[in-house]
C-alpha cells in the first residue's frame, strides 16, 4: 500500500517507526482504561509518567510489573503516575490478569494499536518516561525496569531544569 506522496498507506497491522526523541514534546493520547473511562496523557501534566506497553503473553512485561507497582505506590502521592497500555488483547483477560496480581495502577486498552504506533513500539516491553511538561526523557525497549531503576530515572527527571520561555520583546 502506498499513498500518493510515496509513503507507506497505514493497513492497521503495520508497527509504528517514529521512536520519539528524548527532549521531545510527546504527543498526547486518549485510550479507555479498564472502568471504561477515557484517560489522555495530558490530563497527567505536571507529573512524571511511565508509560509501558505490555501484554499478558509477554514474559518480560509480566516480571517487571511488580517493581512498576511498587514504585507507584511509593510515589504516586509524590507526582508519580503509570500508565500501563495494554496492546491488542480483550478487556476480560486482562482484568483476570490484573486482578490476579493485585497491580492498582491504571490500565489503559490500545486496541488498534494506535498508541503504541504513534510511540513506535515494536516488540514489548517498552517504557516511556514522559516528564512533567510533557516532554519524553527516557525510551527503553525491551529490558526489565527494577525499583531501582525506575526510581534512579525519576530522581533524574526531577533534577532536570524546566526549560525557560523565551523572554518576550
Amino acid at each position: 500500500l502506498v499513498t500518493l506522496a510515496g509513503l507507506p498507506a497505514f493497513d492497521g497491522w503495520s508497527m509504528g517507526s517514529r521512536v520519539p526523541t528524548v527532549g521531545m514534546q510527546a504527543e498526547d493520547f486518549s485510550l479507555i482504561d479498564l472502568e471504561g473511562k477515557s484517560q489522555s496523557l495530558s490530563q497527567y501534566r505536571g507529573k512524571i509518567v511511565l508509560v509501558n506497553f505490555w501484554a499478558t503473553w509477554c514474559k518480560p512485561c509480566t516480571t517487571e510489573m511488580p517493581a512498576m507497582q511498587a514504585s507507584y505506590d511509593k510515589l504516586r502521592n509524590k507526582g508519580f503516575v503509570v500508565l500501563a497500555i495494554n496492546e491488542l488483547e480483550d478487556d476480560a483477560k486482562v482484568r483476570e490478569h490484573i486482578k490476579q496480581y493485585g497491580h492498582t495502577f491504571p490500565v489503559l486498552m490500545d486496541r488498534d494499536n494506535k498508541v503504541a504506533n504513534q510511540f513506535g513500539v515494536f516488540g514489548l516491553p517498552v517504557s516511556v518516561f514522559i516528564d512533567q511538561e510533557g516532554r519524553v526523557q527516557e525510551y527503553l525497549k525491551g529490558g526489565l525496569l527494577t525499583e531501582q531503576k525506575i526510581d534512579e530515572t525519576i530522581v533524574r527527571i526531577q533534577k532536570l531544569e524546566p526549560v525557560k520561555a523565551a523572554a518576550l520583546r
